[in-house]
């Protein structure tokens, strides 16, 4: 009995680090394809650490003028940020609505939000180009961000069902004390949400990131490329240079890892709770 308590305990544990391991090959290999030499990147059998590291490779990045490095991460920056405080704030004001306040239709108002989410974005496309052209905004950041002041049915659905975990007397006893709506959210539910609104603002913050097809359509002018673009302007530029390429990839890589890393906790909180009451 003392044996089996001791065994399983450690195959699953050995379970888990042979998957985490499968999961983290493809990292592993961006890393050791970044510092290897021109001639040892496409080698059958593969190597799997470089026998002379070029740890200039990254350096050769950073320095090359068809990557501004710095330039791409203020837009970059710039872009998510303003994107994520639109998503959060939006989000959170929807929520709080479907979840706290009574009023006619609300639930028919949630369940066509809701129907939102089975409309592919590609449909909505052209119409907002051509939206924003009109009103003479294409080439600006605007078409990227004002979107996001406008929530989206998801991140209102995640906030809202967390918020519904919250006992409805606080929010009560806040109105008979003569708080109003604004004030109930700002001071009472908000604090009790961060874990969901940090799950929020991460998703928000990653696509924002990883957006290509946004700044793609909208953006003409290179010095307000965000990484997306520049990276794909580089790859195009040292086509057959793929430790560069990778250097560049794990660069532009490494703060969101960082980010995860610093906030799985929240993350992993927000996500495992909402949902406990629908």
């Amino acid at each position: 009995m003392n044996l089996r308590r001791w065994t399983e305990p450690v195959l699953s544990h050995l379970l888990l680090i042979a998957v985490a391991l499968l999961f983290l090959i493809p990292l592993w290999w961006l890393l050791i394809t970044s510092i290897k030499p021109l001639d040892q990147i496409l080698t059958i059998p593969p190597i799997w650490w470089p026998h002379s590291p070029q740890w200039q490779n990254y350096l050769d990045t950073l320095t090359a003028p068809a990557f501004p490095f710095w330039q791409l991460m203020g837009n970059t920056l710039f872009y998510c940020v303003v994107s994520t405080i639109g998503t959060v704030v939006s989000s959170a004001v929807v929520a709080y609505a479907f979840a706290r306040m009574r009023f006619v239709g609300r639930d028919l108002l949630f369940a066509i939000t809701l129907a939102t989410l089975l409309l592919p974005g590609v449909v909505t496309l052209i119409p907002t180009y051509v939206l924003f052209q009109r009103m003479g905004l294409v080439g600006t950041y605007a078409p990227l961000i004002v979107p996001y002041f406008f929530a989206s049915a998801f991140n209102i659905f995640l906030l809202r069902q967390f918020m519904l975990t919250i006992p409805v007397e606080l929010s009560d006893a806040a109105h008979v004390d003569g708080a109003s709506d604004f004030r109930v959210l700002w001071q009472i539910i908000l604090p009790l949400v961060k874990p969901a609104l940090i799950v929020v603002a991460i998703f928000n913050f990653i696509y924002a990131w990883n957006d290509f097809l946004g700044p793609l359509l909208y953006l003409d002018d290179s010095s307000r490329y965000p990484f997306s673009i520049g990276l794909y302007a580089f790859r195009s530029r040292f086509a057959l240079q793929w430790n560069l390429i990778t250097a560049a990839a794990l660069t532009i890589t490494a703060p969101l890892i960082a980010a995860f890393f610093a906030l799985q906790r929240y993350f992993i909180e927000g996500v495992t709770l909402t949902g406990v009451k629908g």
